[in-house]
């Protein structure tokens, strides 16, 4: 690799920005995607690498290229250090993402509670602002306190992040979706948050809603059909 080139790749790991390094086995040969212009079926093998997370061999017109991706880390922000949220992050952790709990309720958010997880105490639109949720960032609010979850909220959907989930009945949403509305969202942006959270898997217990929205992020990332969401989630 020329010094030119792994300039580039760090500052792409830097700025979390994804990208695909290139290696044409033939002479070694490389280049950054889509930093470099590419033909069509490199391009395509190179997307869907960063979208698996997998490194992939093509052979394209006789030469050989081997797809190595770098993705920034997978990241779920979670606001509210609730029982949930307890239950959440070792599940998330084991599926590889990095965990931050939100919460300025200090009495919740403790090391003891969670430890060994990132732990932010300020308030919820600031702390996931400053967090700078990305196209690899789920954010889930937990609190079922608007003063907490809202700000949390406003925040996740000024960023990139490619889940949002939301606790709460649908009759909770629907006062959240007002709410939002009159913070300047439009319907199209609101509707990017999944709520009631959580797949429909019949869940009650905290680990159960836990794992429905473990399930859930996993299957929006994936890009799987979702159906109708847990009704337990929503009742909790």
């Amino acid at each position: 690799m020329t010094p030119e080139l792994l300039a580039a790749l760090q500052e792409a790991q830097a700025k979390k920005r994804p990208v695909a390094l290139l290696t044409r086995l033939s002479d070694g040969h490389q280049l950054l995607w889509p930093d470099s212009a590419v033909p069509a079926a490199l391009a395509e093998a190179a997307a869907q690498a960063l979208q698996e997370d997998a490194a992939g061999n093509l052979t394209l017109d006789g030469e050989a290229w081997f797809i190595h991706p770098h993705n920034p880390p997978l990241r779920i922000v979670i606001v509210g250090a609730v029982h949930i949220a307890q239950a959440l992050v070792p599940i998330a952790q084991a599926a590889g993402y990095a965990v931050t709990v939100v919460d300025p309720r200090r009495a919740w958010a403790t090391a003891e509670r969670f430890p060994g997880i990132t732990l932010i105490h300020e308030w919820t639109d600031d702390a996931v602002a400053a967090l700078a949720p990305d196209a690899r960032t789920a954010v889930v609010t937990l609190t079922h306190d608007p003063k907490l979850d809202d700000p949390g909220l406003d925040a996740a959907l000024k960023s990139d992040c490619f889940y949002i989930g939301a606790l709460g009945s649908r009759r909770t949403h629907a006062k959240r979706v007002a709410r939002l509305t009159e913070m300047g969202h439009s319907a199209d942006s609101i509707a990017r948050i999944h709520a009631p959270v959580g797949l429909n898997i019949e869940a009650v217990t905290a680990p159960e809603i836990a794992l429905s929205i473990m399930a859930e992020i996993v299957a929006v990332r994936r890009g799987a059909a979702l159906g109708r969401r847990a009704p337990a989630a929503a009742a909790a």
